[in-house]
């Protein structure tokens, strides 16, 4: 795995780079093939919050997390263990859909983010400044859900398997979730 670690307010040491990539490596153990996979990691320092984020795109899975806390190396271990966290409900997830439908489930959902997008209101109208591109996999429901939740988003467009058309899942405010189909 590639490191790409940066920090903003701190300046990153060898013995903390050193810690940061022996504490990623035990996600190594999840995947088969994580040899160009690159894992971002930002570590700031804003006031007593020492906040490390991480982004790791493995094959056909995007994990994310963010944590904070008054010292950096807790805060490394806290985000870690996070991760290992959401990897370990994904994988149980796709083995019990795998066990219940009888076929070969992939862990590839094809997100290859390019761009991002952000709406910003100038004079009255809407200005795109950014835009995100990524290709649409087949998958049902509850895999497009739990992708949402991995990823920390409120949102997630899918191709529905079912169906062959472009849905939304979204998160309510109740805490439960909402499906938005084409009619």
């Amino acid at each position: 795995m590639n490191y790409n670690i940066r920090g903003n307010n701190i300046e990153v040491t060898e013995a903390l780079r050193d810690y940061v990539v022996k504490k990623l490596g035990r996600l190594e153990k999840y995947f088969d093939s994580t040899a160009a996979t690159d894992a971002n990691v930002s570590l700031s320092v804003f006031r007593d919050e020492h906040k490390v984020e991480v982004t790791v795109p493995f094959p056909g899975l995007l994990v994310r997390a963010e944590e904070a806390s008054e010292n950096m190396y807790a805060s490394i271990d806290q985000v870690v263990e996070k991760l290992e966290r959401q990897i370990r409900k994904y994988k149980t997830k796709v083995n019990r859909k795998f066990r219940q439908d009888g076929t070969i489930r992939t862990l590839e959902n094809g997100i290859t983010p390019e761009l991002e997008t952000d709406l910003s209101d100038d004079d009255g109208g809407f200005e795109v400044v950014r835009t995100k591109r990524f290709n649409l996999k087949p998958m049902d429901t509850e895999e497009a859900i739990l992708q949402m939740d991995l990823l920390g988003h409120s949102f997630y467009v899918f191709s529905n398997a079912v169906t062959d058309q472009v849905n939304v899942v979204y998160k309510r405010k109740d805490g439960r979730y909402g499906l938005i189909e084409p009619e």
